[in-house]
């Protein structure tokens, strides 16, 4: 167990928010599910909380009802090696009835929003070249996906 890990406060969908993050990523999976009792709270049986890891990050989805909903101040981001693995994530999120934001932000169906980021373009906007950078940031808050061949070019100048 982590010192310090994420709890994510749903109303009543911990468990199969759970089930779908842990099904997009590999190394991933589901633990403890603890459900009520007699006493409550809700109905016996009901799911309170489920342990599950994201590519051995530890995270709880905590049923806490409808009070509070996810907002974009806080973020999960997805660090991809390729296209084609931004184009997975974004495409998994979206058709599973996620909803496309700016600048490679996206909300799943339950309201979280995730960050879904090409690796190269932390080095294209550190990069020694600061009018290339500027390029690639320009043409990064015109897209919703980030296409990495787009903000390679950017940064080029093409």
């Amino acid at each position: 167990m982590q010192k310090i890990s994420t709890c994510l406060w749903f109303d009543t969908q911990a468990e199969e928010a759970a089930g779908f993050y842990t099904s997009l990523f590999p190394n991933s999976s589901i633990g403890e599910v603890i459900r009520s009792g007699d006493a409550g709270p809700g109905k016996p049986g009901d799911v309170i909380t489920v342990a599950f890891q994201i590519e051995g990050r530890d995270f709880l989805g905590l049923n806490g009802g409808p009070q509070f909903n996810f907002n974009e101040s806080v973020s999960l981001v997805v660090n991809c090696d390729s296209q084609e693995e931004v184009d997975r994530y974004w495409e998994a999120f979206i058709n599973a009835g996620g909803v496309e934001g700016q600048c490679g932000w996206l909300k799943d169906k339950f309201g979280l929003s995730w960050q879904i980021v090409p690796t190269v373009f932390t080095q294209l906007l550190g990069g020694p070249d600061t009018e290339g950078a500027a390029r690639a940031m320009s043409a990064m808050l015109q897209m919703k996906k980030l296409d990495i061949r787009a903000l390679q070019n950017a940064y080029d100048g093409g």
